[in-house]
């Protein structure tokens, strides 16, 4: 994954623009009052079909979650998870404001590392065992945060060469404790990669308590006056 910046800012604005129009493949879950704040949810590599029950549960809570393929925005330089955030604002069931971005996976590692720099658009992200050794200049990704960040990993997580590991997580969030961005990290003893419900290693204790910790932020950032 290459960061996303240009030495050529009108190049660099008209790609986003033109990123912007592309329809991509997406799944919305109204909630139940009809219309809802926006979670943009990005899956992690297994697909769309794997989050369903998750972006349901979200959508439960009373959020119009918007479901795409994290897989799908890799290797674009922020661009696809930009376009997606447009995109999700423009559903039938969304209220309007700023949204949060929800990943898993390689869907995690896209929407912290792009998303977290866009406070006009994005209210917090929630990342879930995310992509993460990806990001070598680490003290850099910190100096660029300009959005709160929830984190969950696991402490047996070694999937996909150490992509997503616990250790890489506690580097970013020690990075960004040390420039006073609000960076939040939970870990997980017993969990290992994908603990998510529907996951290839669901452990209920971890997904449990990320669940209650991603549904009080959802609330603290899209709900402020409640």
């Amino acid at each position: 994954m290459i960061p996303f910046r240009s030495f050529f800012p009108a190049l660099a604005a008209a790609a986003l623009v033109a990123a912007s129009t592309v329809i991509f493949a997406q799944q919305e879950f109204p909630p139940p009052q009809g219309k809802g704040p926006v979670v943009v949810v990005a899956s992690g590599l297994s697909g769309m079909s794997h989050y369903v029950r998750v972006s349901r549960d979200i959508a439960a809570l009373g959020y119009d979650v918007v479901l795409f393929d994290g897989e799908a925005m890799e290797h674009t330089q922020g661009q696809a998870v930009h376009a997606a955030i447009l995109q999700a604002q423009q559903m039938p069931h969304a209220l309007p404001g700023k949204v949060v971005v929800m990943g898993f996976s390689a869907g995690g590692g896209e929407a912290m590392y792009y998303a977290s720099q866009w406070p006009d658009l994005v209210a917090g992200i929630v990342v879930w065992f995310p992509a993460n050794s990806f990001i070598r200049n680490v003290p850099g990704y910190a100096d660029r945060l300009q959005v709160p960040v929830l984190m969950f990993a696991g402490e047996k997580d070694h999937y996909r060469g150490n992509c997503c590991t616990a250790d890489g997580a506690r580097g970013l969030a020690a990075a960004a404790k040390a420039t006073g961005k609000p960076f939040e990290l939970y870990t997980y003893d017993k969990a290992d990669h994908d603990f998510v419900r529907d996951g290839a290693h669901y452990n209920a204790e971890a997904d449990t308590d990320a669940f209650q910790k991603t549904a009080d932020k959802l609330k603290q950032w899209l709900h402020p006056a409640q």
